[in-house]
């Protein structure tokens, strides 16, 4: 087929990209998560005053177009990698715009856990760190599971875009081949390989799910 080497390469990129921009988002998600879990007005040690700030940060930082985002980081871009432009350039404004979705989800899994099992927990004399991460994070790491899934499938979406503006990947290919030289099958295939991609990550994060849950 015309093309493959091409396409399979762009797929690898994106493969990169995303792994890499995850799990920094992830990781970086992970401790707003935590502290707006923690300082909640039903957390575990309210404070209105931290939990208003890092809640409008994250709202802030939420609310931004990722094209728009892309723009506006150029300099720290340009500061980590040296350039602003291909794969690895990626990476920083992919990592942005995902943490604090990842943040958001991970708090939200947080704050499913049942206060019963909290308070369960106190009883036997735990203390409030014992609670977050013996109790809190284990009860709910099924579902922070699924908002990773989630995290990693923004993230391939937020790659297409990023590559449409020289990100490099699949967006690269889609757009100077299959637009720009008027190759509709190279958007085509760039479009099945990235629906089957959003569905084998869905499903291996479902699979993931079922067998933490039984």
């Amino acid at each position: 087929m015309e093309y493959f080497d091409l396409i399979k390469e762009a797929l690898f990129e994106t493969l990169y990209m995303v792994g890499i921009a995850t799990v920094l988002a992830v990781l970086i998600g992970l401790i707003p998560a935590v502290i707006l879990t923690y300082t909640s007005p039903t957390g575990l040690r309210p404070n209105s005053k931290i939990y208003g700030v890092l809640d409008f940060i994250i709202n802030v930082l939420r609310s931004f177009p990722f094209i728009i985002l892309m723009v506006a980081v150029v300099p720290v871009t340009r500061a980590i990698v040296g350039k602003s432009i291909g794969t690895n350039a990626a990476i920083v404004p992919l990592t942005i715009a995902a943490a604090p979705f990842a943040a958001r989800v991970i708090e939200s899994s947080l704050r499913e856990v049942s206060p019963g099992v909290i308070e369960a927990a106190r009883s036997f004399g735990a203390s409030n760190f014992q609670i977050l991460t013996k109790v809190m994070l284990k009860e709910a790491l099924p579902s922070i599971i699924l908002g990773i899934t989630l995290t990693v499938i923004s993230v391939v979406s937020y790659s297409a875009m990023a590559g449409a503006v020289g990100g490099g990947g699949l967006g690269d290919v889609a757009v100077k081949y299959g637009y720009y030289r008027f190759k509709t099958e190279v958007t085509v295939y760039t479009v099945i390989i990235l629906i089957i991609l959003v569905q084998g990550i869905q499903s291996l994060g479902n699979l993931i799910y079922k067998k933490m849950t039984k």
